[in-house]
Order: C-alpha cells, then structure tokens, then sequence
C-alpha cells in the first residue's frame, strides 16, 4: 500500500473523528497504532517506522489545530505506556515512568511520537477523552468512562482495521433525572 494512500486514509478518517467526538481544545485524544497491521502484518512483528512518521505527520497538525492532546499508546512491552508532552503530564497530573520507547520495546508509533514531541513523557496510564485504535491495539484501559463508540466510514487504515471512540459523562440520578435544559 502506497504511503500516501495511508495518508489519506488518515486524514479522512481523523477529520470524520473529530466532526463526530464533540472533543474540546484541551482533551486529550488517545492514539493506538501497529504500525505491522497497517502494512498487513501480525500486531508486534513487522514494526513499521516510515509509516508511524506517515501517520504522526497527519494526527499532529490536526490535533494542534483543533487544540487537542495527543497520547500515543506503547505496546504491552512497555505496560501500554503513553507518550505524552510534558505540559499535558503536569495539566493532569499524570504519573512520569522512566523509559524511552524503541521500536521492538514500545512500538514503532510510539518511538516516533517521543522522537518528535517538543517535550515527550512516558506516563504510566492516562484516562483520556477519546481516541483512536488502529489495529487492534486495545485502547480501552486509557478512556474515560462511559467511552461510546464512534462509527466512521474509514474503516481501515491500510491493512489495519480502525475503530474510534469518545467519552461521556456517566448518566446518573435515574427515571426522575433530566439531562438536558
């Protein structure tokens, strides 16, 4: 698959995500990727750098764009880790890990991401307001609940299948509650 057309594929994707996820400047959008399922390999055995440099070169300006945080999940050999900024470790007051993500200890997006942010962190857990899960990567551990699924029409990102969600608060108080004006 041609890089480009990963790219796209990206791009109309996270577009749709962000029309649809009601997210606000400040929220925190987490990024899952195998990088080896979107080339259409096996998640954890064929690491793709070129195409997490692709797909970071997307999500970044976006998200900056729409003021929003990007947390890009490790793999399970680092505990699922994220790579964050520091301004968003302090904002939230994450708990800092010690490690710097590799391709086969961390995930190719993930050393990416820690490569390219002006001031990356590894925080042990997060609970952020969406997110993307690229390859069955299961995000769920870092979302907020009630996470509720999203349905785009980009259903792959390559060879990878795609699934994207946002949070809501939790609906409480019961048959006498109201929850709009």
């Amino acid at each position: 698959m041609e890089m480009n057309e990963i790219a796209e594929q990206m791009r109309q994707a996270f577009s749709e995500y962000l029309d649809v996820a009601n997210l606000r400047p400040g929220n925190i959008v987490v990024i899952g990727c195998s990088t080896s399922e979107v080339h259409g390999g096996r998640i954890g055995k064929d690491s793709q750098p070129d195409i997490a440099a692709v797909l970071y070169d997307v999500l970044a300006p976006m998200a900056e764009e729409k003021g929003l945080y990007l947390a890009f999940q490790c793999c399970e050999h680092l505990n699922r880790a994220l790579v964050v900024d520091r301004e968003v470790m302090e904002k939230y007051n994450l708990t800092e890990v010690t490690v710097v993500p590799q391709i086969h200890a961390g995930g190719s997006m993930g050393s990416y991401a820690y490569r390219h942010k002006a001031d990356p962190v590894m925080v042990e857990s997060i609970q952020a307001h969406g997110g993307l899960d690229i390859g069955e990567t299961l995000i769920g551990m870092h979302l907020r609940p009630v996470a509720v699924p999203k349905r785009l029409s980009v259903k792959y990102i390559g060879k990878a299948r795609l699934t994207a969600a946002a949070s809501r608060p939790r609906l409480i108080g019961g048959e006498r509650a109201k929850y709009t004006l």
